[in-house]
């Protein structure tokens, strides 16, 4: 936000330097992005009074001037601007004066002849001063400025504009009020308001019947006539510069009154042309497929859930954006009406945006305008109005609903807090007069400070709000660097350390980290749709069509990486990434699930490996298990067949651990994967959580055995649609406690096998920690072993 240090000044003047004032400012939270003059240097430029023009004898366009600069002689000057005329005053750059150029330089004047006739000097245009030029010719002064004087002091050039860098939070310094408080507060100084009337006299029948529908997003709302309005009085010279310098354009009176009390209050305000106005004034929720053209020239249909002001006719104007075409203000506008309101932030926020817009006014009430403010910007724009055009106010109608009005909120700030978060003590009575200043209400009781938020504070609501307020003002620069006490928590949440461990093991075995957006293209959504997986949740405001959901899985967002490396040549792709998927249809029962998902598609190994071959199931299943914490047992893992739609039925598995799901993996179904044109892709997804906490698990330490290891191997014969997951869970019941292994070393299907069966062979390990095993005691075990497999899977003991 561009402002004025001169306007700044007439509200608080401290005795600080323009550099001094940009330091405080940045220091208090407010960055002064940058500082400049409002014109560039230039020298020698001073009021003059055109006293005679004759027309140049030798040229057509040049004429012949008489300049009064209050010197003992006038200045003989030639000049080709078209609307130089007797008695007018305007710049006069004398001889030796130096203007504004691109070199450094700058351009200077000297005395020369044009067509035969000497000039003295140069009448100037805007830009000859460094200045905006809104038309062809001189620069036409006010007929009172002072012949003589110095162009810079008369219009105030070498006053300093600060660009200020507002956060989002700080709604309240969108104003010369505002960060003229910031100052006052600052500096310790009282700040000055301008007087204004809030009891005049008005004509009450003037001003039509106002209804608030919408009073949850319009909770107070202010409208007033002025009648009878002068237009032929241009806007005052003081109201253009300070609109000028602060980077709004001069328009007409009324446009620049409803723009200067936004720059200097805060509060957006708009004017209706009221003879355009049809009926009485509705503050409604829009009509959906309502549709209204702007002041811009763009014509917007509305989509129901929009603030708009209306009329018999139809909406006037989008509430907090901007206003209609048909009730606008043009150069003919003699009666008005003047709108002042509170908007809610949530009625507004989100709106312009939809429709492309950015105004000055949707950016302040986004971020929350003082809801006690309409009233005084209102009357500050009234007497701006009749004070200038001599025109006649109306009755003020003003609607409002207490409950749906804001409420701050007391605050509780033990003193002592203050202390320990900013590392110094500060006197309860600076807290106080800080806090005072800046508009809190405060209240001491005991060893507290009872602080209720002004109106325009919408980011108070904790103690630690308070402390940053006192810190601010009171000065960092005030604040010694000391070593903060140590204070070690062994409440350490290690979510962060160990999600990097399971990242680095899928780095170390060839896969790469992708980082990408949590939204998703609706298309790819669908195809990726399973019941199991819920609701999508569609984005009220996406930031492109393809980009219009939020994910329901990592793999919306890996799968597009993955097209994208295939099409360029890049055949063999491991990608992994961490991050949240979205399930539900609405905010409010929307559940967010921590997941790490990964895909390769292509080889085991790159293209210089030796009898290299495709990924498959168990590979990714590899790949997989490396996620899981190194002291959870293969007994506490188990598979089941996947039923997910967009996974191969016959290449996919839902993962548990301790019988508690933990994700899938497999096949992208074949047809899937056709649809988005991927070769056979693996992919896999699994829930954070139950990975990090089975991560944190306690072991005891055990001693290994000083006794030795027996081990005896297992042939069966069993039907082949029996799972190798479900012989190994009968043989670890049966072995008992003692078993510390047991894995499969060899498969057979062929001549030998019948059909419909398949010969495996396990090997199992037992040992004591206690003594050394007997034969007959491993035996009678393994029988036991054998025998429950015969009895639950009618498996036959192979003896060769």
């Amino acid at each position: 936000m561009k402002i004025s240090e001169q306007w700044l000044r007439q509200w608080v003047n401290p005795n600080n330097t323009s550099e001094q004032l940009a330091e405080q400012l940045t220091m208090a939270g407010l960055e002064v992005d940058d500082r400049f003059a409002v014109a560039r240097s230039f020298s020698g430029v001073v009021v003059g009074e055109v006293i005679s023009v004759e027309q140049h004898p030798d040229a057509d366009k040049l004429r012949v001037t008489q300049v009064n600069i209050g010197a003992a002689e006038p200045l003989q000057i030639v000049c080709g601007a078209p609307n130089v005329y007797v008695g007018m005053k305007a710049p006069v750059a004398t001889v030796g004066a130096v203007l504004p150029a691109d070199d450094k330089a700058g351009f200077k004047i000297k005395k020369s002849k044009l067509r035969g006739v000497a000039s003295h000097g140069m009448l100037c245009g805007a830009s000859e001063i460094d200045l905006v030029d809104d038309i062809d010719g001189l620069l036409e002064l006010p007929a009172d400025a002072p012949v003589g004087t110095d162009i810079r002091d008369y219009l105030g050039l070498d006053n300093q504009i600060l660009d200020i860098s507002i956060t989002p939070n700080r709604g309240d310094c969108f104003s010369v009020r505002g960060i003229a408080r910031e100052i006052s507060v600052i500096n310790d100084l009282p700040m000055q308001q301008p007087d204004i009337a809030t009891n005049v006299a008005s004509d009450k029948s003037s001003t039509p019947t106002v209804t608030v529908s919408a009073v949850e997003a319009c909770p107070r709302y202010l409208l007033q006539s002025i009648s009878n309005i002068d237009r032929n009085i241009d806007t005052p010279k003081w109201m253009a510069d300070a609109l000028v310098q602060s980077g709004l354009r001069s328009h007409n009176f009324l446009v620049d009154v409803t723009n200067y009390i936004l720059m200097e209050l805060g509060q957006p305000l708009h004017a209706f042309d009221a003879d355009t106005i049809e009926g009485d004034i509705v503050v409604r929720l829009a009509q959906p497929q309502e549709t209204i053209t702007l002041l811009n020239e763009q014509t917007i249909t509305l989509t129901g859930d929009e603030l708009v002001i209306a009329d018999d006719k139809g909406a006037l104007a989008l509430a907090g954006i901007m206003g209609g075409k048909r009730s606008s203000v043009t150069d003919s506008t003699t009666n008005i009406l003047l709108e002042s309101a509170f908007f809610n932030p949530l009625a507004i926020a989100a709106r312009a945006r939809r429709f492309g817009l950015h105004t000055d006014a949707s950016q302040r009430f986004e971020r929350g305008v003082d809801f006690e403010l309409p009233a005084l910007a209102l009357a500050r724009a009234r007497d701006l109005i009749t004070g200038v055009t001599g025109s006649q106010a109306g009755q003020v109608i003003k609607v409002e609903n207490q409950d749906s009005l804001p409420t701050r909120a007391p605050i509780t700030l033990p003193i002592s807090k203050v202390g320990e978060v900013i590392g110094i003590e500060i006197e309860p009575a600076v807290m106080v007069r800080i806090l005072t200043q800046l508009g809190f209400e405060v209240e001491q009781q005991a060893d507290s400070l009872i602080c209720t938020p002004p109106s325009y504070r919408f980011d108070m609501s904790i103690p630690e709000d308070l402390i940053e307020e006192i810190a601010r003002i009171y000065g960092y620069d005030n604040i010694p660097s000391v070593l903060p006490h140590l204070q070690v928590s062994m409440d350490y949440d290690d979510t962060a350390d160990l999600t990097h461990e399971m990242k680095l093991a899928l780095v170390n075995i060839g896969y790469m980290e992708a980082i990408s957006f949590s939204f998703s293209d609706a298309k790819l959504e669908a195809l990726l749709d399973d019941e199991a997986l819920g609701e999508v949740l569609k984005l009220a405001n996406p930031i492109s069509s393809d980009l219009a959901v939020m994910r329901r899985t990592l793999l919306s967002s890996l799968l597009p990486c993955v097209q994208y490396n295939l099409n360029r040549q890049q055949a063999r792709v491991r990608f992994f990434e961490t991050g949240l998927s979205f399930v539900g249809q609405s905010i409010k029962d929307l559940v967010q699930t921590p997941s790490i998902a990964i895909v390769a598609v292509g080889d085991v190994w790159d293209e210089q490996a030796y009898q290299n071959r495709a990924v498959d199931f168990y590979d990714l299943k590899h790949d997989v298990e490396q996620l899981l914490p190194a002291q959870v047992a293969d007994a506490r893992i188990r598979y089941e067949r996947s039923d997910l739609a967009f996974l191969h039925p016959g290449q996919s598995a839902k993962l548990y651990i301790d019988d508690q799901y933990v994700g899938w993996l497999g096949q992208l179904h074949p047809t899937t994967a056709k649809q988005l044109d991927l070769p056979t892709t693996w992919v896999a997804q699994l829930s954070l959580a139950p990975l990090i906490h089975l991560a944190r698990e306690q072991h005891d330490i055990i001693t290994p055995s000083k006794f030795p290891q027996v081990r005896r191997d297992i042939a069966i014969l069993v039907d082949s649609d029996i799972s190798l997951q479900t012989l190994q869970e009968t043989i670890r019941t049966a072995a008992g406690e003692l078993l510390t292994d047991v894995w499969l070393f060899d498969v057979y299907q062929g001549d030998k096998v019948p059909t419909g069966q398949r010969s495996l062979a396990f090997a199992l390990i037992w040992q004591d920690s206690t003594q050394t095993l007997s034969d007959e005691a491993v035996k009678a075990v393994t029988d036991k072993v054998v025998q429950a497999l015969k009895t639950q899977h009618a498996a036959q003991l192979r003896d060769s």
